[in-house]
């Protein structure tokens, strides 16, 4: 067991629904080959020290779960008597702390907290007869953390590498009224066909999440740069050298000295005042024209070609629809009259007011915030006439 970090093993990458083939894309651009894809992740054969790199790199992930062992279990007491057997000892700090997570679709399991309370019971009997010591364990996972995949007789037991969900990518200390996940808006962006270069118009632009994860990208400022504690550093075996090297690589990749135009707005001075701070604490203020004021007002460059994404209020609250019909028309407006040449974004959870628009969506990319089921509209806003459809980009599927 106390080779797990040079040890290969089946490596389970989540995320969240519809962000997966985001994820293939970062995993593959970093250089590992991925043995197979799924709606909600990928799955790799590296080890422990390998995700470290992945760790510290990946935007769109959730969590990075190294395999231990996957065995079979009809109930809680075949699964405890199979997790006694492992080596906890060296693994886990007998003085130190750990956590357990749960996937669990078992007859014999009504509510996931029960299985959580086997896999514990089994790791502190474990080293417990074999240190004498009962390790602490608990609900927070900022140290040691095990997760249980268990469907029907079918269980894997895995180390979290990550700890905390990597979906939060550690700048955004103010979240802001009703913030997209930094995961998600890392992806939003990867969907359009910004070229990481031309401008990035960001109207509505609430906490700043989709215009700092648009300079994030186009710099190469990778999440590892904002945090400092995962779960792989509380497995025994961590050299924490691996670590620092790869930190020390991410701030070399950053780009620095970019001609960047980005560009981000919002009717309300507090939100534009939470997006500074945010921006600043991720080190790219310098780099995003805030502006306050309402978003057909937005400063859109005139020769920029570039993009122009909006992700406004959905209308969830009953009350709110006639006000918002008229400001998704006047999005339509905006777009068809201050922003020729660009493509424009919308990202919505309501197709009825998506319908207000009144563009015809040149692409619907499938997306969920949360639990809700949403699209992305994206719109090819011809400057002068239509060009002929050889003539036009090439889209990505």
């Amino acid at each position: 067991m106390t080779q797990v970090f040079h040890t290969k093993s089946k490596v389970i990458i989540t995320c969240n629904k519809r962000l997966s083939s985001y994820l293939q894309t970062e995993v593959e651009e970093l250089g590992y080959t991925i043995e197979r894809a799924f709606p909600t992740g990928v799955e790799l054969n590296i080890t422990l020290n390998e995700c470290i790199k992945l760790n510290l790199n990946l935007r769109c992930a959730s969590q990075i779960l190294y395999s231990l062992k996957n065995f079979e279990a009809k109930n809680p007491e075949q699964l405890y008597q199979t997790l006694v057997e492992i080596a906890w000892e060296e693994l886990i700090d007998f003085s130190g702390y750990f956590s357990v997570t749960s996937n669990v679709d078992n007859p014999y399991i009504t509510t996931s907290l029960f299985a959580n309370l086997k896999v514990k019971d089994a790791i502190v009997d474990r080293i417990k007869a074999k240190k004498g010591i009962r390790p602490n364990s608990g609900a927070d996972a900022n140290k040691a953390v095990v997760h249980l995949y268990w469907k029907d007789q079918e269980a894997t037991i895995f180390i979290d590498t990550s700890g905390e969900t990597l979906s939060k990518h550690g700048y955004r200390k103010i979240p802001g009224k009703a913030p997209m996940l930094e995961a998600l808006a890392t992806s939003v962006v990867m969907a359009t066909k910004w070229d990481r270069k031309s401008p990035f118009i960001n109207p509505m632009c609430g906490s700043g999440t989709l215009a700092i994860e648009a300079a994030l990208l186009a710099t190469n400022r990778r999440p590892g740069l904002y945090r400092m504690n995962y779960g792989f550093m509380h497995i025994m075996g961590y050299d924490e050298e691996i670590f620092f090297q790869e930190r020390r690589n991410l701030k070399d990749q950053v780009i620095k000295n970019v001609g960047l135009q980005i560009i981000a707005s919002d009717l309300s001075e507090d939100a534009v005042e939470v997006s500074k701070k945010n921006a600043k604490t991720a080190g790219v203020d310098q780099l995003i024209q805030f502006e306050v004021g309402d978003f057909a007002e937005t400063s859109v460059p005139e020769s920029g070609k570039g993009v122009v994404v909006f992700n406004p209020e959905y209308g969830e609250r009953l009350g709110t629809h006639s006000k918002l019909e008229l400001t998704y028309k006047r999005m339509g407006d905006f777009m068809k009259t201050n922003c020729k040449g660009y493509y424009g974004y919308i990202f919505t959870g309501n197709p009825d007011l998506a319908k207000k628009i009144g563009l015809k969506a040149d692409r619907k990319i499938e997306f969920y915030n949360g639990k809700l089921d949403c699209r992305m509209l994206e719109y090819e806003l011809y400057d002068g006439s239509k060009r002929p459809e050889n003539e036009r980009p090439k889209r990505q599927n």
